[in-house]
């Protein structure tokens, strides 16, 4: 799924390629190259993921790093908890946030965010055996503990939806939820589908488990069904950036870098322009 205007962006990003106007929001020292820095969380496979000699992999890290070299910048990763990001990105502690967000109307209101870049909804994650309504009416009354990363949306979302319907579990990182879902110290949990899947469900371990209760967009409900996706952020003063990274995403994606990218982690198409790279891409 992509938004509809996506061929608007591209004529973007063709004029700003052509013209080579746009300035980054960094510094430049004469004779040294530009240099941004970029937050990401590292826990979020497959999408990003720290290796044990502490180098930062995964869809997105390669993804920022392609666009990197596109625009002809120097890239330095920062990694934190996910909860800190949008603070430390506010703060001034690195220049683009390159984590996947949920364009929900309070990160609007905060931040630049870029043009969606994959469609990874959210679903419930419950035991085979179980047959849930999934209702405020239908999960209150049956002391279900739901396993969430702290400082996620998708407290919020689930609070207006359910109440006090749950018991609120909350951890660092998905992994933690995982291992107490397996070990049954927490009923379900509500997470990204495409991690979900293949995280959990595609592995021996989540043979007992399974997707439940639909797909749920937790951005912003305003937000056309067509136009809807996760997508990176800088801060308010940064459209010029915001306007590079736009044009250099459209260029990966339209000449199938992205595809390329992406099948190195996981064979699931996040767009529709992925999707038509699929048969093209070795």
């Amino acid at each position: 799924m992509i938004s509809t205007s996506f061929a608007r962006l591209v004529g973007r990003a063709a004029a700003l390629a052509g013209i080579g106007l746009v300035a980054l929001s960094v510094t430049a020292t004469p004779g040294r190259s530009e240099t941004l820095k970029l937050g990401n969380e590292g826990i979020y496979p497959p999408f990003s993921m720290v290796a044990a000699d502490g180098t930062l992999s995964g869809f997105e890290p390669d993804l920022a790093r392609e666009m990197c070299v596109r625009m002809k910048v120097e890239c330095e990763f920062v990694v934190m908890d996910f909860k800190a990001l949008i603070p430390s990105l506010l703060q001034g502690k690195f220049d683009v946030l390159v984590s996947q967000l949920n364009p929900t109307p309070e990160r609007q209101a905060k931040l630049l965010l870029s043009m969606p870049m994959l469609y990874n909804p959210s679903t419930f994650v419950v035991k085979k055996d179980t047959d849930y309504t999934f209702t405020k009416e239908g999960m209150t009354g049956k002391n279900l503990k739901m396993g969430l990363v702290r400082g996620g949306f998708a407290t919020k979302y689930l609070a207006d939806r359910y109440g006090d319907a749950f018991e609120y579990v909350f951890y660092d990182n998905p992994d933690q939820i995982r291992m107490d879902l397996l070990a049954g110290r927490i009923d379900m949990t509500f997470e990204a589908k495409i991690n979900s899947t293949i995280e959990l469900i595609q592995k021996p371990e989540g043979k007992d488990w399974k997707l439940a209760g639909g797909e749920h967009w937790s951005g912003d409900p305003a937000i056309p069904l067509e136009k809807r996706g996760n997508t990176w952020a800088v801060r308010k003063d940064a459209g010029p950036l915001m306007d590079r990274i736009n044009a250099t995403l459209v260029s990966m994606i339209e000449d199938c870098t992205y595809t390329k990218l992406r099948k190195k982690y996981f064979d699931i198409t996040l767009l529709a322009k992925d999707a038509e790279c699929e048969a093209k891409t070795n």
